[in-house]
């Protein structure tokens, strides 16, 4: 996963450069282009600027001239007339001027060299010649018209005109740069963003490969250690049958049922543990008083430690209740006594212990049920691999590598957490924190197990497509004392209710062929027999997640006969209250 994460990372950065210079070398010469032609119709807006604003001034010094020498003109007096255009001359920009009397005639003027006056002034609008405009301006006294002027101005230097070209060309330039920069780099990019998708691809497979042998790893394990327990079990049954079969002796027969019954309890225990660790394992919490519970283990700890183990409990008074699968949690403390037993092989001490946490800024309040050992402890490396499904440092045959993780899934199925402390050498603290349950302990009734009571008019419906568990459970039912017939589909059972067949019970299987399921078929009846009650049993995890969150009555197989006589009669005494 952290190639994955790594990966991610580094393509969204490249992403986002990517969306931000989104520039082909195409795109760059069209922006190039059209940088160039803004920059031509900027110089012609210059020069129109420029040649409104040199005609503006040029107008005014016209009429400034025309003005001084008004009173010359009137009175023909050519000095005074030349005297006020030589003032003129101190100007670079003015080629020449000139004064013209009444009828057109020059009177005086100037001009720079390799220009002349023209000999006549016509006055019109100012006009452009070359590179130098040309005012004319009227010479009026009120009315009276006393002759014009004449001003030729250069419109703007060489040196200047260039000067201001030369900036707009280096601002094209230095922008043409920029792009070309930028459409290289872009170009660069993305062949670095198509190394990496490249790169990521590989990364992804070389993942998938990976994740395909870790899957492979642990078949291998669990085919290594569940199959050969399992194996085990199913020594223990045949054999037991094969020699109760030849034997008479009710002692030995009763030794053989022994141990064909402990043989079939660890191979539920086994699947227990598979099905907790993947968290499909259907819960039924309840509220429990946990130091009661503890202690009740006494005897099953015990016989499973030897003489070579000594155990200790401590639970503290007062213990806040708390709300989970009481199978569940037994099946998780002896997971975790089992293995402080296994850490000692020389003997020890494992101690259990109980106490409530009070709550801080990170956790609620929780009650800590912890078991200590003094084995060889867990070293750093291995600390992060107990809960790992299938790991085990056991031998083939000796362990499946489950407990732990049954341990773990129970835990965080209870919404509580697990914590190891531990060192080599110095022994081994596994502790759970299971939240507490502000609920009330519910009121114990007499007697642990309920009695078979027999029902000999009632009549079961029974649905399993499974000859043999159907013979087995109809079996159990008649020596409860109820009658059964049995149906092979839900769409059969419905069949026989529909031809007016009558029944007091409905035990179906779930998972059966057909296309309606036992779900449907408690579902079917819910509605048009609401009368009669049903008990769904199954073997599969997530059909019996799917009725557990219906809130559906629900046996799990393997069951006992105590267990189905138990259901079976508190469905009865439903239907009582119910009447």
């Amino acid at each position: 996963m952290t190639m994955i994460v790594q990966s991610e990372v580094a393509e969204k950065p490249t992403q986002v450069i990517a969306g931000w210079f989104t520039l082909t070398p195409r795109t760059a010469i069209f922006i190039a282009i059209g940088l160039l032609c803004a920059a031509l119709l900027l110089a012609v807006q210059n020069d129109r600027v420029v040649l409104a604003e040199k005609t503006r001034q040029a107008s005014v010094q016209a009429q400034i001239l025309a003005a001084s020498v008004a009173a010359p003109l009137a009175f023909d007096d050519r000095t005074a007339t030349q005297e006020y255009l030589n003032a003129l001359r101190t100007n670079p920009d003015v080629r020449a001027a000139g004064a013209y009397d009444v009828r057109g005639k020059l009177v005086s003027g100037f001009s720079s060299s390799g220009s002349r006056l023209p000999s006549s002034n016509l006055v019109s609008e100012p006009m452009t010649v070359g590179g130098e405009l040309i005012v004319r301006q009227q010479v009026k006294q009120g009315d009276t018209k006393l002759g014009s002027v004449y001003l030729r101005t250069s419109l703007e230097s060489w040196a200047r005109r260039a000067m201001r070209y030369v900036g707009i060309a280096l601002i094209v330039l230095m922008a043409s740069l920029l792009i070309a920069v930028l459409g290289s780099s872009y170009a660069s990019l993305r062949e670095a963003h198509r190394k990496l998708q490249v790169e990521i691809g590989i990364r992804e497979q070389a993942e998938e490969a990976l994740r395909q042998a870790q899957k492979m790893e642990a078949m291998g394990q669990l085919t290594g250690g569940v199959a050969h327990d399992f194996n085990n079990l199913l020594m223990v049954a045949s054999s037991g049958l094969d020699l109760m079969e030849r034997t008479t002796d009710p002692a030995k027969i009763e030794r053989l049922k022994n141990g064909i019954r402990q043989a079939v309890e660890r191979g539920a225990k086994l699947t227990q543990q598979l099905l907790t660790f993947a968290r499909k394992s259907p819960m039924h919490p309840e509220v429990v008083d946990i130091g009661e519970r503890i202690r009740g283990m006494d005897a099953l700890l015990d016989r499973s430690l030897g003489e070579h183990i000594q155990i200790e409990v401590h639970a503290a008074p007062n213990l806040w209740p708390i709300e989970v699968d009481p199978s569940q949690f037994e099946v998780a403390l002896l997971n975790i006594v089992l293995n402080a037993r296994d850490a000692m092989p020389n003997g020890g001490l494992i101690t259990i212990a109980a106490k409530n946490l009070s709550a801080d800024e990170n956790a609620p309040e929780r009650v800590q049920i912890s078991v200590s050992d003094t084995g060889v402890g867990i070293s750093s490396e291995m600390r992060s691999k107990i809960f790992e499904p299938f790991f085990t440092t056991k031998g083939v045959g000796q362990g499946t590598g489950l407990g732990l993780s049954q341990v773990y899934g129970f835990a965080r199925s209870s919404g509580g957490d697990v914590q190891v402390d531990s060192e080599l050498g110095s022994g081994t603290t596994i502790s759970l924190l299971i939240p507490r349950s502000h609920k009330a302990l519910p009121i114990r009734e007499e007697g642990s197990r309920t009695k078979s009571v027999r029902r000999d008019q009632q009549r079961v419906l029974l649905v399993e497509d499974d000859d043999h568990v159907a013979e087995m459970v109809a079996e159990m039912l008649d020596t409860l004392g109820y009658q059964s017939e049995r149906a092979t589909t839900a769409d059969e059972a419905i069949v026989k209710l529909e031809h007016g067949q009558t029944f007091d019970i409905l035990l179906s299987d779930m998972v059966m062929p057909g296309q309606k399921s036992g779900l449907d078929l408690v579902r079917v009846i819910s509605r048009r027999w609401p009368t009669l009650p049903s008990l769904l049993m199954t073997g599969y995890s997530a059909a019996a997640a799917s009725a557990t969150n219906e809130n559906m009555r629900l046996l799990l197989k393997p069951f006992a006969l105590e267990d189905l006589s138990a259901e079976l009669e508190a469905i009865s005494a439903d239907g009582r209250r119910e009447r």
